[in-house]
């Protein structure tokens, strides 16, 4: 399968011969012996014990599994050509001049970058997958592009769907790094058979659809063209897409040489998936592992909600140094995942309002209390799972997972007002004064001025996670099919980008975004 995206290349081990010689050594008595017996006894000739041979054993050179940094272990195994080609220089030189980048990159790979490693020459594919992540999403779990894919592997929601990805309120499998990473393998698979075994092409289709890729092999054919992917008319993002690969590629297998480090990531396991086969707060699943809500939603960016999907999955992935601890906890608690509280239903209730107040679903509850109806009788008791913590604070702790480096959420501007002060502003915005002066650079006795513009960092209304989508404009969008698809409010829209002078969107305009990733995923 590697065969034609890889240079032939061969290991030569070079062999010591070693001769065995045996010499026969006489050795005669000393004659001038003054002892009488040594005087009168015979003269004897004798054999020396014959030496050993002296073996040299090659210095054994450890493979690329028993090397300590994953980076060591890809880089070893990596084959692919890399072309004297400007676009290829391009990105190259990019990556160099930007090494926190991929300090960046490695920070995020630490807890899966094992894994998929593993995963991939488990089916024997080429190491340069493994990189892949970084060309995608920069290792982003939570990355949402303006094309509406998700996750570390970018997949869109109906490839997710075509490849087993589970996507509805409770979860996204584009984001679970174990599924997702699944599906794109076996995607990857899918489209090199397609090809030939010919990977620059399957890589190109992973970016832009197989159909795309065939009609430029075709079109080239027809004019006598060559149909290797250097010579594809493609669009600008897919002829990109593989020299960014090559390009990071290149970078990484040749680190000493371009004088650049990347952090270390030991080549071992750092997690370790749990499958409690219930639904499982997230909270209660840290509580039980002794680590941070913000690690288990880091580690389990699949999951929308404060908790896993009831249907299922409800698989987590844990610290590989906690998943004993968890286990024993669960098991103390009944192996059960949830908190339920017992509800008296009172005049106005119903199943939707009690979902709604609760942050759960209207068939959760039915599934708590046997109920395959929807009617609910006052004074009854029902049982309604429930956070552990406040459904709102739980999602707003997903927020903290952002691009933005100041602040959870997105970023967005006040113009004070006559008779404002920073404590009306604060309450008013659902921010603190801390917020306010850390952002702005003022202390708290500052004076506000009328028409001051003041920078606040705003997360999503219920605490989801925000990712900045930049949207090009296509014939026939308006404000509230834009809004609608991407979940968010026109009035948004028009203050984030400054246009509410203006009446028409124009074909090719770019729409700044701001979109809670849990949302959209739905």
């Amino acid at each position: 399968m590697k065969t034609r995206f890889f240079l032939a290349s061969a290991l030569l081990l070079a062999g010591c011969q070693i001769t065995n010689t045996t010499n026969t050594v006489e050795e005669k008595t000393n004659t001038t012996n003054n002892d009488p017996a040594a005087q009168v006894a015979p003269t004897a000739t004798t054999k020396t014990p014959t030496p050993e041979p002296q073996v040299v054993v090659p210095k054994k050179i450890p493979t690329p599994q028993e090397q300590q940094d994953v980076w060591q272990r890809i880089s070893m195994q990596l084959r692919a050509d890399i072309p004297n080609d400007q676009r290829v220089i391009h990105y190259r030189d990019w990556y160099l001049r930007h090494p926190s980048h991929l300090n960046t990159v490695a920070q995020r790979a630490e807890p899966f970058l094992y894994m998929i490693t593993e995963e991939i020459e488990k089916r024997d594919l080429p190491l340069e997958l493994a990189l892949l992540p970084i060309v995608e999403s920069s290792f982003d779990q939570f990355a949402y592009s303006h094309g509406r894919a998700a996750g570390l592997w970018q997949i869109t929601a109906p490839t997710g769907r075509s490849f087993g990805l589970e996507q509805n309120w409770w979860y996204d499998g584009r984001r679970d790094v174990v599924e997702s990473t699944r599906a794109a393998l076996d995607l990857l698979e899918y489209l090199n058979r397609k090809f030939d075994g010919n990977w620059l092409h399957a890589l190109a289709a992973y970016n832009t659809g197989e159909g795309r890729v065939f009609r430029a092999i075709r079109n080239n054919k027809a004019a006598g063209k060559p149909t290797d992917f250097w010579s594809l008319d493609l669009p600008r993002e897919t002829s990109d897409y593989v020299p960014k690969l090559l390009a990071v590629s290149d970078v990484i297998q040749n680190r000493d040489k371009y004088g650049i480090s990347i952090p270390a990531i030991d080549n071992k396991p750092a997690v370790k998936l749990v499958k409690p086969k219930t639904q499982m707060d997230l909270a209660m699943a840290a509580k039980f592992a002794n680590v941070s809500l913000d690690e288990i939603q880091r580690l389990n960016p699949g999951y929308n909600r404060w908790a896993t999907a009831p249907d299922g999955p409800s698989h987590l992935l844990l610290p590989i140094n906690k998943v004993d601890k968890f286990n024993a906890a669960f098991d103390e608690n009944g192996r059960r995942g949830m908190k339920v509280i017992r509800y008296e239903v009172k005049p106005g209730d119903t199943l939707s309002v009690l979902a709604r107040q609760h942050k759960t679903t209207t068939k959760q509850i039915q599934r708590a209390n046997n109920m395959s109806g929807t009617n609910i009788r006052v004074g009854r008791h029902i049982l309604i799972p429930v956070a552990m913590q406040d459904g709102e604070t739980v999602a707003a702790r997903m927020a903290n997972n952002t691009q933005q480096s100041h602040g959870s959420g997105y970023r967005t501007s006040y113009t004070v007002q006559s008779g404002d002060s920073l404590w009306t502003i604060a309450r008013q915005q659902k921010v603190t004064i801390d917020q306010i002066t850390r952002w702005n650079g003022i202390s708290k006795n500052a004076p506000l001025r009328v028409g001051q513009k003041l920078t606040l960092w705003k997360s999503s209304e219920t605490g989801g996670v925000i990712r900045t989508v930049y949207y090009k404009v296509r014939s026939g969008d308006n404000l509230s099919t834009i809004a609608q698809r991407y979940q968010v409010k026109v009035s948004d829209v028009v203050k984030w980008n400054q246009i509410s002078g203006q009446k028409y969107l124009k074909p090719g305009q770019q729409l700044k975004l701001y979109v809670d990733v849990t949302k959209v995923s739905v």
